[in-house]
């Protein structure tokens, strides 16, 4: 292998500098993505060429390089080190531990920049991506292998939906990546402090390339953990990538290109970025079982301003993913969180890859929540009185949106949800107030582990709705309404008493005083 590398190694000279971006002439042959390496460490990648020069993204710098320096290169990729050991660990994209739990076992080296995989070695999505949160899970169905685009303004919650999907991959098989690009470094502790808590990193890991990081690795990272995640694929599992955020990876890339000189468009963006984002997209997939049944699913985020749906970079995304999760900054200040926007948002998978209970609970609900939301507007409009049937209409759609409310960093299992949207469907909920559709939700979980501890585990199973099912459903929910609209009677009696005993007790002073 020595003997190899010496017969196509070449000698390059450093004729300048520009940013992160060196200039070197010298070089007979050139591919991009090649492995160029400078004195004591410091590695770069060539990114463009031409007759004269080869231009070269440094990646890792670790001593100042000068005009006039050697540069080494030799015919192979630019290759990161992959393997089984990276699970647990937070890496930079060069795959140097970030965690301070030494050196990292790796098994092999892989490409960055590989071809993707064939139609012909894929197959139609199937099976669902449970991320346990209840909008997405109920109305836009996410399949393993899709790739699903989370945009929305600053500060609306577009990270929580990544790390609720990773904690609801707990015992499933799924490996999850999360790739930080641009974060603060605040950010990312936070990250970390959550997958710690949660004990994910068992099954869980970090690739990051931090707000301090150089371009070039910030550039590299969301290639870096598609590769990691690639080496998974291939042994037949299950792969999970969040992407945070591709604004940053974006703007990396327009830095990189203006000091490589090339005209900018859009935006200021360069011409290749689409195909720079649909070459990464093009990654996630779903193999054939003679390739072992594996899958990769994205989501990448993507931030925008004021709501801008038609910015350059966002408008790309949306073009080349399978489906967009809009979260609305409005929606998130009135209360409604996750604050998903279900007018905007859809999936273009459909409810194909979602459980059959699910897909007969969920069908009416978008639609519902949509006209509640418009009844709701024009209500408020109206100053005289509403009829029943407006009231009506209006306390169920109040109730299906504290059911789709969640807290963050509490994934609900699948089948929890079908117990909770069949109690909807059905009218189960009706006597309870909207803090107690929310005591119903939080407590639904114990109370069935308590009284019908077998129901949840038959309902995974078979993950349909039958006879046997439904009835235990309805007398499960039945009891647990009983006993939440009991504990409400109890509480508005013990509340009497107080008043009636404090009323006793203040009459003999008030004669007193007298």
């Amino acid at each position: 292998m020595s003997g190899r590398q010496l017969q196509y190694t070449e000698v390059g000279v450093v004729r300048a500098m520009r940013g992160c971006i060196v200039f070197v002439q010298g070089f007979r042959n050139c591919i991009n993505g090649q492995l160029i390496k400078f004195g004591y460490g410091t590695i770069g990648m060539i990114v463009g060429f031409n007759e004269q020069e080869a231009q070269v993204l440094i990646i890792k710098e670790t001593d100042k390089i000068k005009t006039g320096d050697k540069a080494i290169a030799s015919i192979e990729p630019f290759e990161v080190p992959v393997g089984d050991k990276f699970v647990g660990r937070i890496l930079s994209p060069l795959a140097e531990p970030l965690d301070g739990l030494g050196p990292v076992e790796w098994d092999k080296k892989m490409t960055i920049f590989p071809e993707s995989p064939p139609i012909l070695v894929r197959q139609p999505l199937k099976k669902t991506l449970e991320t346990g949160i209840k909008v997405l899970d109920a109305m836009i169905p996410i399949g393993m292998g899709q790739r699903e685009l989370i945009m929305g303004d600053k500060s609306t919650g577009k990270t929580t939906f990544v790390t609720d999907t990773v904690l609801n991959q707990k015992n499933t098989g799924v490996i999850c990546i999360y790739c930080a690009i641009g974060k603060p470094r605040s950010a990312l502790a936070k990250i970390v402090q959550l997958f710690k808590e949660h004990d994910c990193f068992k099954y869980s890991l970090i690739v990051s390339a931090g707000a301090s990081a150089p371009p070039g690795q910030q550039y590299l990272a969301p290639y870096v953990a598609c590769s990691i995640g690639e080496y998974f694929l291939h042994q037949g599992k299950n792969v999970f990538i969040g992407f945070d955020d591709f604004t940053k990876h974006a703007w990396c890339y327009r830095e990189i290109s203006l000091l490589l000189g090339r005209p900018p468009g859009r935006d200021s963006y360069p011409g290749d970025i689409f195909y720079l984002h649909s070459k990464m997209i093009e990654r996630a997939c779903y193999l054939d079982e003679k390739r072992g049944g594996g899958s990769i699913t994205f989501f990448p985020i993507v931030e925008i301003l004021e709501g801008d749906l038609t910015a350059f970079v966002p408008s790309n995304l949306v073009s080349m993913t399978d489906g967009q999760i809009y979260l609305s900054t409005q929606l998130f200040g009135e209360g409604q969180k996750p604050a998903l926007d279900l007018g905007l948002s859809v999936s273009r998978v459909g409810s194909k890859v979602q459980w059959p209970a699910i897909k007969s609970l969920s069908g009416p609900l978008r639609l519902e929540y949509l006209q509640y939301r418009e009844l709701l507007r024009i209500s408020k409009l109206k100053a005289t009185g509403h009829s029943d049937e407006t009231l009506e209409k209006l306390k169920r759609g109040a109730i299906l949106t504290e059911i789709l409310r969640q807290d963050k960093d509490k994934p609900v299992p699948q089948e929890v949800q079908v117990v909770i949207f069949y109690a909807f469907n059905k009218k189960m909920m009706n006597e309870l107030t909207i803090p107690e559709v929310r005591i119903f939700q939080e407590g639904l979980f114990a109370y069935a582990g308590q009284n019908k501890p077998e129901l949840l585990g038959l309902i995974r199973e078979k993950r349909k709705l039958d006879l046997e099912i439904e009835k235990g459903i309805i007398e499960l929910v039945g009891s647990y309404v009983k006993d939440i609209v009991a504990q409400r009677a109890k509480l508005k009696a013990d509340k009497f008493d107080d008043y009636v005993d404090s009323d006793e007790e203040a009459q003999p002073a008030a004669a007193a005083k007298k």
